[in-house]
């Protein structure tokens, strides 16, 4: 693992300035840097007056452990701040984030062809995740957020910070992730499985298709999921797609194949969602056909979104208003 010299990255960021400040969480904040050799970074250091260092300790080590692959942001290394903090050093994404594509006020929404492209490319880098490296890596908070944007607006996925290895005895291992895209049967240790980054996969296709936020309290339904599923199972896929983009006729049943690769991922049963493996393979295979539901998963599909909407907009509220206050 390579190690920076805090030198070097104070001059990068000029000492971490203000005005180079990317993005910030609960753990970290991330400032875009330029090293001596010219090459553009993106440089996590931990809030000030966070006494836990931990999600960015651990953050080094999944990303060390983690081989290249082109759909992961790459790792360039590691530095120390004065208070002997870990620095993270990536490589520098500079077209933002999907969730801000996807809802920029002024820039064109992407075309059909451009979503298609990111679902294939996030696809595959969940999939590296899950099948090349042994013991598989559960990422735990895929979504829009966590899907940079390079200078070709090729996506890659960010963010290894809640992410574990399927090793061993997992049962320490608290449940976590993002509401809305945090699958809702991951409620245990014992329920960690590659099925979970499956489930948030599906709901983040069902954003890049629509454009509608994934937990929106002034919606009713609120969740994406309980709006979008339905309308896909009666086959009513317009109704689901961003109207901004015109959808062109040899576009359509790519599109619908998407929406239904989509309600596959967010099935209740987790052994009835496809793998990573498979939703590569449908999306590169031309000729795909939009999957047709059996009449069993649909009624089971309703009685669990049912289920689901016995929590009422007040509670979810509750929950969106505690999830902020913890980034």
């Amino acid at each position: 693992m390579y190690e920076f010299e805090l030198e070097e990255l104070e001059a990068a960021t000029e000492n971490f300035s203000p005005s180079n400040l990317i993005s910030k969480g609960s753990h970290g904040r991330v400032y875009r840097g330029v090293l001596n050799n010219g090459k553009h970074v993106a440089i996590k250091k931990q809030s000030s007056g966070l006494l836990d260092s931990s999600k960015i300790e651990h953050e080094a080590r999944m990303l060390s452990s983690i081989h290249h692959n082109s759909c992961l942001v790459d790792f360039l290394g590691i530095g120390h701040d004065a208070s002997d903090n870990k620095l993270i050093v990536m490589e520098h994404m500079p077209n933002g984030t999907l969730h801000d594509l996807l809802r920029a006020p002024v820039t064109p929404p992407p075309t059909w062809r451009k979503r298609l492209d990111i679902a294939l490319q996030v696809a595959n880098g969940v999939r590296f995740l899950h099948e090349s490296n042994k013991p598989p890596i559960v990422h735990r908070d895929i979504k829009s957020a966590n899907i940079l944007l390079d200078s070709n607006w090729d996506a890659k996925l960010a963010d290894f910070g809640l992410s574990v290895t399927l090793a061993g005895d997992n049962s320490a291992t608290l449940p976590a992730g993002t509401i809305g895209y945090l699958d809702p049967d991951y409620n245990t240790p014992s329920k960690l499985s590659t099925k979970i980054d499956v489930f948030s996969y599906g709901v983040v296709l069902l954003e890049l298709i629509s454009c509608r936020e994934v937990l929106d309290v002034r919606k009713s339904p609120a969740s994406i999921v309980e709006w979008a599923v339905p309308l896909i199972k009666q086959g009513r896929f317009l109704e689901v797609c961003d109207e901004r983009t015109r959808l062109r006729p040899h576009q359509r049943r790519k599109v619908e194949c998407l929406l239904s690769l989509a309600a596959r991922c967010v099935f209740p049963v987790e052994r009835l969602r496809p793998s990573m493996g498979e939703i590569v393979a449908t999306l590169e295979d031309p000729k795909t056909e939009p999957f047709r539901f059996p009449l069993t998963m649909i009624n089971f599909f309703r009685r669990a979104i049912l289920n689901t909407r016995k929590i009422n907009s007040t509670t979810v509220k509750k929950i969106v208003a505690n999830s902020e206050s913890k980034k």
